[in-house]
């Protein structure tokens, strides 16, 4: 086991494993947000936010602070943040492993739509209907912000922020939501398409649940590639496992008796 292990999270998963790690004797777990949520969860062990400075800086952090082991646990769509990690990584020469939830699957009865870009989703969307569910996240509002005909309603724990479609309802709410909250909302505001990422996992996936109970189209926007050689687990346990069983009392002292 590390004794130090740098968490670069914001999701479910990364403050599942911070929570693990902190229990650990001898394991100083750091968990690194980006700072986008002005009032994220609580995490245990050692928080800091805000960027490093890409790829470098991150490197340079990871040498200062004699990190043993990196664990990227952000968002499946964070393409950019899991870039610079692998590039830190291989730099300061630390073992990167990267937690992935499995994506969601279609099952029966679904209508999916698989697209690889916001920007083609917001193609779509005028042939599939006008009043439209948009669980994107309030990042990537941009992509639709020239579709004015549409009737957009975006969920958002924070209000978004220009630029975004003309026709606009935004409701402010923090999940998990169950299948009844959302086809309630659904029938509620008449949406007639969902769009939405792959970002898998149970906590948001209620909302393709009642678009199949009410036969609703739904374009989801694929996961980007991995970049090559990374070492990539589904699961927290996985990484636990990458990571090495805890250091028992008194092992090193032990080692270094003559």
């Amino acid at each position: 086991m590390p004794s130090h292990v740098l968490i670069l999270g914001g999701t479910a998963e990364a403050r599942e494993l911070a929570a693990v790690l902190a229990l650990r004797e001898g394991v100083r777990v750091t968990s690194s947000l980006a700072g986008r949520v002005a009032r994220p969860g609580a995490v245990d062990g050692e928080v800091r936010v805000g960027g490093f400075g890409g790829a470098e800086g991150l490197a340079a952090w990871l040498r200062e602070h004699r990190v043993d082991a990196v664990v990227d646990a952000t968002h499946p769509f964070a393409e950019a943040i899991t870039r610079n990690a692998a590039r830190a990584a291989a730099a300061a020469g630390v073992p990167l492993v990267v937690l992935r939830r499995p994506g969601w699957r279609p099952g029966p009865g679904d209508r999916w739509h698989a697209v690889d870009s916001l920007d083609a989703a917001a193609g779509l969307l005028p042939r599939l209907g006008r009043r439209v569910f948009l669980t994107t996240g309030r990042l990537g509002l941009a992509a639709f912000a020239h579709l004015t005909e549409p009737h957009f309603l975006v969920r958002s724990v924070e209000p978004p922020e220009p630029p975004m479609p003309p026709n606009l309802r935004v409701v402010l709410a923090r999940g998990p939501f169950t299948e009844a909250d959302e086809t309630e909302l659904l029938r509620a505001h008449r949406v007639d398409v969902l769009v939405t990422k792959d970002s898998g996992g149970a906590a948001t996936a209620a909302k393709l649940s009642a678009a199949r109970r009410l036969g609703l189209p739904v374009v989801v926007v694929r996961r980007p590639p991995l970049p090559p050689r990374l070492t990539a687990v589904p699961d927290v346990t996985a990484v636990l496992e990458w990571l090495g069983p805890p250091t028992a009392p008194g092992a090193a002292a032990a080692d270094t008796c003559p």
